[in-house]
């Protein structure tokens, strides 16, 4: 069977799910195209989303196409939700991006398409709204060689533009080998000598460059009429690689989805790269996933849950257009799975292909979650639980000290949807607070510090010393030895180090450490006691509690000395405007703490390009419009963290039992405390 996992993407309102809808329709698995503004569409199937008309979770539907099963991902637009679209890009063998004949090349294009080109995932752009009112052919098209790839081959002219009997005329211009001479020496060879390339060559080397992410064929159309739709589809069919992967081998997958059923189990959306899974087989899965809460989810959820083993009691497979009950799921193929009761977004099935790596920031901005008068906070606890499980670059935070519960999030818009989720599907009404940024810390300096089994007051029948020094950007924390692995048993060196990594969430200011690596410089334990005719005596034996209790203490004590400094995250933007804005745009960027660091003058218009905190980023864009009489274009992505160097330094309520207070972390910590 010949298949094709094939994802949709765009910036917003550029048509990607009318196209999809669209695309349903003219192969015949739909009679009647939904409409987005109706709430009917196919894909868009959570209430949120019809009431909202754009898409907040990814959607899989399956169509034939001459012999071709396609499974289509409809991934949402809007950036508040760019996790979804992260989650779909690995198990990907092709994809569409949706541009707009109106409003052109826009800010989320960009990264889309950046992230396609670096992930080499073969992909066509399909220009919609051919039938509406201001759109461009010439114009578009000059945007996209400029703005996204010059390595394009039009398929065909669009003719009647913003009529609706705007049409698409397919058929390859004389430009086309131009291109692909450019990636192959020995059609320029052919082409040089002969003076150009039959019509089979230029097919057969579009088919092999559009496979390799060489190319990027470029359709015009509209998902309302149908225009250019077709030529669409024969490119999907004849240009994008099908899925590949051995049915015979070994069994290996990724989980890309998690949703709730109706009985509230947990329904697994995976994609097979080899082997076959069948109902009944016992599955392991998990590893080691770095799933977004270690740098920004603070104390949340930690990646690498380990290795864990299922078995599945059920799988259903795509097919025109729903998905039906099957035996088994073979390779290259997308299945839903039942039975895996604690399996998670981004999980490795079988045998694991590569870590989990993210294409996308993390969020960079949190707020508290407020419940509604008679909301229980244990429900609403479970909810945001379960919410975070289907999206695991929600950082769920929870202080017990002041009962509060934090979420992370991208946007304004994301937070709006969280509240309407809770409310529509959990019947539990909340509120928000103000957001705020997520910073992280860095030790400024190098620190140590020592506590002595027996010794002094230390309580805890252990002994530990602990160096902390920098370590290079993006490292995250690295843990290193300075003493005999054999010198004391396993179980405690393993100890320290995950309650390690667990105490830095909370730095001196109450953030993620991050860059920074721990050396174990000291350790000693108490040997294992027993009296004569009775079993193993705690208070005279070190156990791993003794480790972990004492951890954080000498951790604290040698990251104090180090000392911390706070960085803010920091947003690349660039700003599209009109020459003459420039004296307002200037100031108004200055007072928002952004560093213009190019400025280019194009014609009547100007880009200015720099850095600008994050937590200006929502200012910006809405301060923008004015400024530029509504014409000025702010694109804007996570570039870097930077010390933050005026005003007060941010802290971060603590959620721990605070090591920085010993007489308070003692009274906290429940295990034996001598003394």
């Amino acid at each position: 069977m010949h298949l094709l996992n094939l994802g949709i993407l765009a910036h917003v309102d550029a048509g990607k799910t009318s196209l999809a809808e669209r695309l349903l329709h003219s192969v015949g698995v739909i009679d009647e195209i939904g409409s987005v503004d109706h709430g009917s569409t196919r894909t868009d199937t959570l209430a949120l989303e019809r009431q909202r008309g754009i898409t907040i979770k990814s959607a899989v539907v399956s169509f034939p196409v001459d012999g071709v099963t396609v499974n289509l991902i409809d991934t949402p637009g809007h950036p508040d939700f760019i996790a979804e679209v992260e989650r779909v890009l690995g198990v990907l063998d092709g994809a569409v991006l949706v541009v707009s004949a109106v409003e052109g090349v826009q800010a989320q294009t960009r990264v889309l398409m950046r992230t396609l080109q670096r992930l080499r995932i073969p992909t066509l752009l399909f220009v919609n709204k051919i039938d509406r009112r201001g759109a461009r052919y010439e114009g578009v098209l000059r945007a996209i060689r400029e703005r996204l790839t010059p390595a394009i081959v039009p398929m065909g002219v669009a003719h009647g533009l913003g009529t609706p009997g705007a049409r698409f005329d397919a058929g390859l211009g004389a430009e086309s080998a131009d291109v692909l001479a450019d990636h192959d020496e020995k059609l320029l060879e052919e082409y040089v000598e002969h003076g150009g390339m039959s019509h089979s060559t230029v097919r057969a080397a579009l088919a092999a460059q559009s496979r390799s992410a060489l190319v990027h064929p470029v359709y015009f159309g509209s998902a309302i009429t149908g225009a250019g739709v077709d030529a669409l589809i024969a490119g999907v069919r004849d240009l994008l690689p099908p899925a590949g992967g051995d049915p015979d081998g070994p069994v290996s997958g990724t989980v890309f989805k998690v949703e709730r059923g109706p009985a509230g189990e947990k329904v697994a959306y995976a994609r097979m790269f080899s082997g076959t899974l069948r109902t009944r087989d016992r599955v392991p899965f998990g590893g080691d996933r770095g799933n977004g809460a270690g740098r920004n989810g603070g104390a949340g959820r930690k990646g690498g849950a380990g290795r864990r083993e299922g078995r599945v009691t059920a799988i259903s497979v795509f097919d025109r257009g729903t998905d039906v009950r099957d035996d088994a799921v073979p390779a290259g193929r997308i299945a839903r799975l039942w039975g895996l009761a604690d399996v998670r977004i981004g999980d490795a099935l079988g045998e694991p292909r590569k870590a989990h790596e993210h294409f996308f920031a993390p969020p960079t901005l949190e707020t508290v979650v407020v419940p509604g008068p008679g909301v229980d906070p244990r429900r609403l606890h479970t909810a945001l639980t379960q919410l975070a499980e289907q999206d695991p670059l929600i950082g769920l935070r929870h202080d017990e000290v002041r009962q509060e519960l934090s979420v992370s999030l991208y946007g304004e818009v994301q937070k709006e949807v969280v509240q309407a989720t809770l409310a529509d599907e959990f019947g539990l009404e909340v509120d928000f607070r103000e957001t705020t940024v997520i910073c992280v810390e860095r030790p400024a300096g190098t620190g140590a510090a020592v506590e002595f089994n027996k010794k002094g007051d230390n309580p805890f029948l252990a002994t530990v010393g602990l160096r902390v020094e920098p370590a290079p950007t993006g490292s995250g924390v690295d843990f290193r030895l300075e003493v005999e692995l054999g010198s004391m048993p396993y179980a405690f060196f393993k100890a320290v180090e995950d309650t390690v990594r667990e105490t830095l969430g909370q730095g001196l200011h109450g953030w993620q450490v991050d860059d920074c690596a721990v050396t174990m410089t000291h350790c000693g334990y108490s040997p294992r006691q027993s009296h004569a005719h009775q079993g193993f005596d705690k208070s005279m034996s070190s156990t791993g509690a003794d480790f972990r209790g004492l951890t954080p203490l000498v951790l604290m004590a040698a990251l104090r000395r180090a000392g911390t400094r706070v960085h803010e995250p920091m947003h690349r933007f660039r700003v599209e405007a009109p020459a003459d804005t420039l004296g307002a745009l200037l100031p108004a960027l200055a007072a928002l703490r952004a560093v213009p660091r190019t400025t280019e003058t194009r014609g009547t218009s100007c880009v200015l390009e720099g850095e600008v905190p994050a937590g200006q980023v929502h200012a910006l864009g809405r301060r923008l419009p004015g400024l530029t009489r509504g014409e000025g274009e702010l694109e804007s992505a996570f570039d870097h963290y930077a010390p933050i160097a005026y005003g007060t330094v941010p802290e971060r309520p603590r959620t721990d039992h605070n090591p920085l207070n010993r007489r308070e972390y003692l009274l906290n910590v429940t295990r034996r405390v001598g003394g």
